[in-house]
């Protein structure tokens, strides 16, 4: 069982599903409202955890009822949540999130700007036995430190690139494989079309590098080109949390020794699955669902 560390943002998302985008400042009415947990670095904790990986987290969160609630849905997921520390006074992260009948979907979150982001209560090396950690753009100091501890320990470090990184500019340079949205390397590079976007960011000459665009797929290096693995063909429900269950079954593959190759088509079928199935995170697949999906 491959044992992985995350770092970055917890949140409660509350889903509203409607027939179309809110245009004009009025009334709507949503066909069903879910409520579960949320986040870039939660999500994608949950998704590795359901594909058979034993996950910790490390975020801040306030001591509220919020808070309370996304330990609780994270601990029933199986993810270790010692690593989650909770502040007097402060608000947890909230998320609104609409979902159309397309599946595609449109966040409005809060997160409280008085949370600290320092890392001085984070381990000063990677535990033993710890074989790939992830971190999100939404708390880059903590992505940072850990990625820090895994080049000195030797195993991936994975960057969720969903926005460009502004806080600690190198943060990607720091990972060892970093996959951007189109969105977070379009703000890199100014470039809409996902291959130039890549062609333009360039390989790095310590890491790996890719950019998922949702029905697209995914274009990534490989032996100095660039490779797509296109998107499976699903009846889609629900984007939200793909890219997060995308990264999160990555770096499952990456921790159990696979190469990038075969962890970008397993987490192709990991993000496909999810997309089928309304609900965000809790759409995500088992590793038994993403096995039989992919076999011939």
């Amino acid at each position: 069982m491959a044992r992985i560390l995350c770092a970055g943002i917890a949140t409660i998302d509350q889903i509203y599903r409607l027939d179309a985008m809110p245009t004009r400042a009025e009334k709507y009415r949503a066909r069903a409202l879910h409520v579960t947990g949320g986040g870039t670095a939660a999500n994608a904790a949950v998704a590795m955890a359901r594909l058979g990986a034993q996950v910790g987290l490390f975020a801040t969160l306030g001591d509220d009822g919020t808070g309370r609630d996304i330990v609780a849905g994270l601990e029933r997921e199986g993810v270790d949540c010692s690593g989650v520390r909770r502040i007097a006074g402060r608000a947890s992260p909230l998320s609104a999130i609409l979902v159309d009948a397309r599946g595609e979907r449109m966040i409005v979150s809060y997160s409280d700007p008085d949370l600290p982001r320092d890392v001085g209560w984070l381990p000063t090396r990677l535990p033993a036995g710890v074989d790939a950690v992830l971190g999100d753009t939404r708390w880059q100091e903590g992505s940072a430190h850990l990625f820090r501890l895994a080049r000195e320990a030797g195993v991936p470090a994975v960057l969720d690139g969903d926005r460009a990184p502004t806080i600690v500019p190198d943060l990607a340079d720091l990972a060892t494989h970093v996959a951007f949205s189109l969105q977070g390397l379009r703000d890199l590079t100014g470039e809409d079309d996902a291959r130039r976007a890549l062609e333009a960011y360039g390989r790095r000459a310590g890491g790996w590098v890719a950019v998922t665009n949702g029905r697209e797929g995914a274009y990534f290096w490989r032996d100095g080109a660039i490779a797509h693995h296109p998107a499976h063909e699903v009846e889609v429900a629900d984007t939200l949390g793909a890219g997060d269950a995308w990264h999160g079954a990555l770096t499952v593959r990456l921790a159990e020794g696979a190469d990038e190759t075969e962890a970008v088509r397993f987490a192709t079928a990991a993000a496909a699955l999810k997309c089928a199935r309304f609900g965000g995170r809790d759409g995500a697949p088992t590793r038994s669902e993403v096995e039989a999906f992919l076999a011939p």
